[in-house]
């Protein structure tokens, strides 16, 4: 019989919330939610896959021209089919699942943004929170045309200056993250433009950039910028 522990149902919650994930994000997380100081083994990871999808709290599969696994909820723990693997925004989420299980590791809770309610509402990819500091976290791999960031831009000044959040970080592209940082400096407002943060964090595959540029954001309060 295997026993299904509290650390393991926080981890299908942190599924359920990034809809897919790598094999790689999964050692992150997993580290994060038992205060490990170093990234769990890839072995230990696929251990822990393998046990969840005996009980059917996780599925797993390896598409064509991918590296490694794609992990998932299944319905059964989340109540939400499964993700289709194949679809557009595949690359988007699966980077925004590579920040949560980092923003994991490093003592935040992460959870969804609240729902828009009204198209002149933004929803982000993320809220991470650490020691009373919100992270509204945007992952963005391709720039947006300039009246999309209008609309977004003003929409995260509004909920700065409101102080529902205390910071809004994107983690990035190098194009992207210019352009966002371009815009912003345009856009936002002088008393709280220095509250979002622009961070070079993927490359142009999606695929997450170590180094300490980036491990920086992580850290509090938020102080770097491309």
């Amino acid at each position: 019989m295997i026993l299904v522990t509290d650390r393991d149902l926080e981890m299908i919650e942190w599924l359920g919330s990034v809809r897919m994930t790598s094999m790689d994000s999964v050692r992150f997380a997993l580290a994060g939610l038992s205060s490990a100081e170093e990234p769990v083994s890839l072995r230990r990871a696929q251990q822990w896959v393998a046990r969840m999808r005996e009980v059917g709290l996780v599925d797993r599969s390896r598409p064509i021209l991918r590296d490694g696994s794609i992990v998932w909820a299944t319905q059964q723990a989340v109540g939400r089919p499964a993700p289709k693997l194949l679809r557009q925004t595949m690359r988007h989420d699966m980077a925004v699942s590579a920040v949560a299980a980092r923003y994991l590791f490093h003592g935040f809770t992460w959870r969804r943004d609240r729902i828009a309610t009204s198209l002149s509402e933004h929803q982000g990819d993320g809220v991470a929170t650490r020691d009373g500091r919100l992270h509204l976290v945007e992952v963005e791999l391709t720039p947006k045309t300039l009246a999309r960031y209008g609309a977004i831009l003003a929409n995260h000044g509004s909920r700065l200056e409101a102080g529902e959040i205390t910071d809004v970080i994107y983690l990035s592209t190098l194009d992207a993250a210019r352009a966002v940082a371009r815009e912003s400096d345009r856009l936002m407002f002088r008393t709280v433009r220095p509250q979002l943060q622009t961070i070079h964090a993927f490359d142009e595959r999606g695929e997450w950039l170590d180094g300490d540029h980036v491990s920086h954001v992580f850290s509090l309060p938020s102080s770097i910028e491309i």
